[in-house]
């Protein structure tokens, strides 16, 4: 009796992995587009554009856009609002910088020990419980009304999503990187470069987006009060005098500063993330 031997062919090398390929290829966000966080904006610029030539929106309510584009352009050139935004952009940022510092180091004390975690955590919760424009008021009362309570309230804004975020990420670490580092004798200083701080930038700059965010929401509410100059003190102003278009140029410059600002952090995330595979990049 003879027996019959069956051989398979074997697939090319490529041809096993090729579906794998089509298939991540198929259910993948596909490739970036140039530009593609303006292609939004620039619809809705179309649509208010179109509506105001066809008589659609009162101008009394949504000024056209070349309306405000002009209103804009009368503003810079007699001063007004250069200064306005310097003003705006100095509070800002020193708010902005304070809460960094601030929400960075509590959820390192937090998140690297028990002690700080029991000490700190509970009370960053108690306040992100409280409505921060709540505590306007308490602050004129502390620090006057003057720049400090604004300063204060922008980097309370700003602290309490870097903590959270930062916290987050820091308490999602895996513990075998943690034995890893043990076995291999690292100092705590090498444990904190080397796992800590990798493990914990994607948490953290997620909590640096939405504090540049809350920075310019809590910015054009506080520059309505008792202020002097500011996007904020001009919008508050055109109010006073039914100026729409004054109104709207203001919006869209902290329109602009906000995309300006995320799209610089998106930037200095991915060159800093460069080394993880993900469907954004």
């Amino acid at each position: 009796m003879t027996a019959v031997t069956t051989t398979t062919a074997r697939p090319p090398v490529g041809a096993a992995e090729s579906p794998r390929v089509r298939r991540r290829g198929r259910l993948s966000p596909g490739r970036r587009l140039p530009a593609a966080r303006l292609l939004g904006p620039l619809v809705l610029l179309v649509v208010w554009a179109a509506a105001s030539a066809a008589a659609l929106l009162d101008p009394g309510a949504i000024p056209a856009p070349w309306t405000v584009l002009e209103s804009g352009a009368h503003l810079w050139t007699d001063g007004t609002l250069p200064d306005d935004i310097l003003t705006s952009l100095r509070r800002a940022g020193t708010g902005f910088a304070i809460g960094l510092v601030a929400g960075v180091v509590l959820a390192l004390l937090s998140g690297l020990s028990r002690a700080g975690e029991a000490l700190i955590d509970g009370s960053v919760q108690l306040n992100r419980a409280i409505p921060t424009l709540g505590l306007i008021p308490l602050f004129i009362l502390w620090l006057g009304i003057g720049e400090t309570f604004k300063i204060a309230i922008i980097a309370i804004v700003v602290y309490i999503p870097i903590y959270l975020n930062t916290h987050a990420a820091l308490s999602g670490i895996d513990s075998r990187f943690v034995e890893l580092a043990e076995v291999q004798g690292l100092s705590r200083l090498a444990f904190v470069r080397q796992v800590v701080v990798p493990g914990a930038l994607p948490g953290f700059f997620v909590g640096l987006r939405l504090g540049v965010t809350n920075s310019w929401l809590g910015l054009v509410v506080l520059e309505q009060i008792n202020a002097t100059s500011g996007l904020g003190y001009l919008m508050f102003q055109a109010q006073n005098y039914g100026q729409t278009d004054v109104i709207l140029v203001g919006l869209v410059v902290y329109g602009i500063f906000g995309l300006v600002s995320d799209t610089l952090v998106r930037l200095v995330e991915r060159r800093v993330l460069v080394w993880r595979r993900t469907l954004s990049n």
